[in-house]
């Protein structure tokens, strides 16, 4: 099997490597993660809960996580399952056993995108500079996810901390997105 880790290094590196730290508005890449989509109605999502470990949130826009694993809500039927640091193919075939009989679909999709996160006290007033949400507390609060733009990038933007938040962004995209917020934060200096 070809090895795809080589393939993966450099999408982000060359820009964090030269990232200014500017403690308000912190750019961080996160570290690479198996992602799956699953779709699936009942009961294959308590299937999905069980051997994904983790219950896949069933409200809107939400995430739940444990340890490196995440479930994000994505549609009435769809979810992002993300493993930070674990062999997506692992994954994708205990995930797939688990599932067998089961009216569902499990995409691989580790190779799609890229994620960092932007963390710091001017976060979301960056994030804004290219993202139309209100993204205060009270509308985007900590454990909420959704789909959105930054720029003219699809995003999936996701807030596990007051003053932080993930950005996961297709990987042809990742360094406009992150250049752009870099000069957001630029008048923070």
């Amino acid at each position: 099997m070809l090895d795809q880790s080589t393939l993966r290094a450099g999408a982000l590196d060359h820009l964090a490597t030269g990232a200014r730290v500017i403690p308000a508005a912190m750019l961080d890449v996160l570290p690479d993660a198996a992602k799956l989509v699953f779709r699936g109605r009942p009961p294959a999502v308590a299937t999905a809960d069980q051997a994904f470990g983790l219950a896949l949130p069933r409200e809107a826009c939400r995430f739940n996580a444990k340890g490196g694993r995440t479930a994000f809500w994505l549609g009435p039927d769809e979810w992002l399952l993300q493993a930070a640091g674990e062999d997506p193919a692992v994954l994708f075939d205990g995930l797939g056993q688990a599932l067998l009989g089961a009216r569902h679909s499990l995409v691989d999709v580790s190779h799609r995108s890229d994620a960092f996160s932007l963390s710091g006290s001017k976060s979301a007033y960056v994030l804004n500079h290219g993202c139309p949400l209100d993204l205060s507390a009270a509308a985007f609060p900590v454990g909420m996810c959704t789909r959105t733009l930054i720029g003219k990038a699809t995003v999936m933007l996701s807030r596990p901390e007051p003053d932080r938040f993930h950005v996961d962004v297709w990987r042809s995209f990742a360094p406009y997105v992150w250049q752009l917020l870099d000069e957001a934060r630029g008048e923070l200096v």
